[in-house]
């Protein structure tokens, strides 16, 4: 089940971040990567600044979650993690679908240019790389969703 999340839920979200995080760990730039790789602080700023999580329960358990934020002219999908227990098991590709079904603009994710798998799990679900200018305004690699079905 997907499902919003709310306040009670800070501290599993932010638990599923940091151990979802692992598979980036020697593929994020090592003077970015902190342990925690997200703090309890960092977290509830990013909330502070609009960003709503959506979490797939299963078991009645949060097993993944995506946040999204609405920003300028677009939407992003941000924070997007699955504890390393539940991955491959189709998690993050039925929050993408459902976080695609919300928003109204044009949908922007970015991710770490070396993080390829990251990369082909965007374009499987239907995005593509961006480039130029529209790039620029982000740090990570960006993918666009194109309009493609799953």
């Amino acid at each position: 089940m997907i499902r919003r999340c709310d306040g009670r839920d800070f501290e599993v979200i932010w638990a599923i971040i940091n151990d979802g995080a692992q598979a980036y760990k020697g593929t994020i730039p090592a003077d970015r990567w902190t342990e925690p790789y997200m703090s309890r602080e960092k977290l509830q700023k990013e909330i502070d600044e609009s960003v709503v999580f959506w979490g797939y329960e299963e078991g009645g358990e949060l097993a993944g979650v995506m946040g999204i934020q609405e920003v300028r002219d677009v939407t992003l999908v941000r924070h997007a993690y699955v504890r390393t227990s539940s991955q491959k098991q189709g998690i993050g590709g039925k929050l993408l679908s459902h976080l695609r079904e919300l928003a109204s603009r044009p949908i922007l994710i970015g991710t770490w240019a070396d993080a390829s798998w990251a990369i082909q799990f965007y374009e499987r679900h239907g995005f593509q790389l961006v480039g130029g200018e529209e790039k620029d305004q982000f740090a990570e690699t960006v993918l666009d969703y194109s309009g493609a079905t799953d």
